[in-house]
Order: structure tokens, then sequence, then C-alpha cells
């Protein structure tokens, strides 16, 4: 309701809202209907269309109930993650050529270290996926998770002072949005 002639009604503004709400609900849709498609192996126009509408009345009950949530199916990554995963690709498997050398040639220093990193992700998605990025790079271990840091094992100092230069740290602020 209006308080004042040329007060905005309440809900304007809120079409880019509904926007990523419909792009949402269509994306978990395709992905329950894919899933459902494989996993049941059957094709026959019936039965895809009985698929089809039950893949619907989910998405349509489970939007309704409000239980989907934008971090539970993240869309918006998907892009994103195209330059970002390939990167961490080749920084793992850099630090597995560290560790196997540090492993296989005596006198390679072994210092262990905990630090604790900044994290400048906007979610809790983000973070989650900054520290587990760190624990699947070799060498590294995320042991605890707060509020703007994270609490990193390191096998040595070299590791430690490579995540604390924070190149991880904006690559994932930037997949995720914050960037």
């Amino acid at each position: 309701m209006r308080d004042r002639p040329g007060d905005a009604a309440p809900n304007a503004g809120n079409h880019v809202c509904d926007r990523a709400a419909v792009v949402h609900a269509l994306s978990l849709g395709c992905v329950l209907f894919g899933t459902w498609l494989l996993l049941s192996g059957h094709y026959d126009p019936l039965l895809i269309g009985l698929g089809l509408a039950s893949c619907a009345t989910v998405v349509y009950f489970t939007h309704r109930m409000d239980v989907i949530d934008h971090e539970g199916h993240p869309v918006h990554l998907t892009w994103r993650g195209a330059v970002y995963w390939p990167w961490l690709m080749a920084e793992i498997g850099k630090a597995n050529i560290d560790v196997a050398r540090r492993i296989l040639t005596p006198g390679r220093s072994i210092s262990p270290t905990l630090l604790r990193i900044r994290a400048t992700q906007a979610t809790d998605l983000g973070r989650v996926i900054f520290a587990n990025s760190i624990t699947l790079t070799p060498g590294t271990v995320s042991v605890d998770v707060g509020e703007g840091e994270i609490l990193v094992h390191a096998l040595s100092r070299d590791g430690a002072d490579e995540l604390a230069r924070g190149e991880m740290d904006r690559r994932v602020t930037r997949m995720a949005g914050g960037d």
C-alpha cells in the first residue's frame, strides 16, 4: 500500500530479485530433470512428461516453502568457475611437485607452520570454497574457518608465505562475486 501520493509501490524494485529467483528455479528444475532422466533411463514420452511434471512440482513447492537458498544451488558461480578451476588445478599440480621434492630430497626444509589467513569472501559459500581450495592444495590444510579468517597448517614456511600473499583469496573472492 502507498502511504502518500507519489510513494513507490511496496514491491517496486524487486523485479531484479524476481528475475534471479526465476533463473534460479529454472536452473534447479533443469538439474533435477537432468538427474531424473539420467537415473531413470526411461525415454518414453509419457514418462518424460511425468518426470518433467514431478520436477516442476518439487521446484514449485520448495520455492513456495522458501527452502531454496541462493548458495544451495550456486548457478552464479558457473561461468566464473571456468576461470578459477583451471588455475586451482595448476596450483595443485605445483604444490604436488613441491611436496614430492620435499619428501624425496634430503635436507629440503619441512617447517610446519600455523598461520591465520585473511578471508575476504562476502558469503559463507565463498569462505567454504576458499577453505576447501586451501585443503585441496597439497602441503596446506584448513584447520578452522572463522569470520574473516582461516587458520591454516602449512607443511613449509614457503607454502605459508605463498598463501599469505593472497592470490588464492583474491581469485576466490572474484569467483564468488565479491570483486
